[in-house]
């Protein structure tokens, strides 16, 4: 049984970081956003990469 992958658009990765759209993309750009990737000309993150991210910015702040 294959598992369900919830993927996010650009602009609701941006409201679950709390960031503007445009400095979301300006992170992909930096290579210090979440993991993405381009499908069918738009870009997408799996919501568990986000999670992945925002937990790992936590663990290196302790």
């Amino acid at each position: 049984m294959a598992s369900v992958v919830v993927l996010l658009t650009l602009t609701e990765t941006a409201e679950r970081i709390r960031r503007s759209p445009a400095a979301l993309r300006y992170m992909v750009h930096k290579g210090t956003a979440p993991r993405s990737a381009l499908l069918a000309g738009r870009r997408f993150f799996k919501a568990s990469d986000v999670d992945e991210w925002i937990e790992n910015a936590f663990q290196e702040a302790s």
